[in-house]
């Protein structure tokens, strides 16, 4: 299994861009392909992107591809989500997810994801 640790900014203004980093531990070696979703108090986790091991593929939600920049950094075991023009709705806990094997596009709900962060909380405020 592979550890994961989000970081980021708690706390962003309206309009700016958010910068959040995950970086995983353990069996990094496992073809690890990587995600991130976003929970909103009393609602669902929603997915946000998703990147291929090599970081040569990458899948967008309809909502985040306008604004969002999934990238990852293999040498380091990193990645990153980059969402600008970011809005108070954006406020939420934001998890970095991770699954083995053959990347496949279609695997954007939970379920699909077997390791995950201990989430980060961003609140955007007005």
């Amino acid at each position: 299994q592979v550890q994961l640790v989000e970081s980021g900014p708690s706390v962003v203004r309206t309009g700016d861009s958010l910068t959040l980093t995950c970086t995983a531990s353990g069996r990094t070696r496992d073809y690890i392909n990587m995600g991130w979703f976003r929970q909103a108090l009393g609602s669902e986790r929603d997915f946000i992107a998703a990147i291929s091991w090599s970081g040569g593929v990458t899948t967008y939600a309809d909502s985040a591809k306008d604004r969002c920049t999934i990238s990852r950094d293999s040498a380091k075991d990193m990645v990153t989500l980059v969402m600008n023009d970011v809005k108070p709705e954006d406020t939420g806990v934001y998890f970095c997810a991770a699954y083995s094997g053959v990347y496949n596009s279609v695997l954007i709900t939970p379920h699909d994801f077997d390791s995950w962060g201990q989430g980060t909380q961003v609140t955007v405020s007005s």
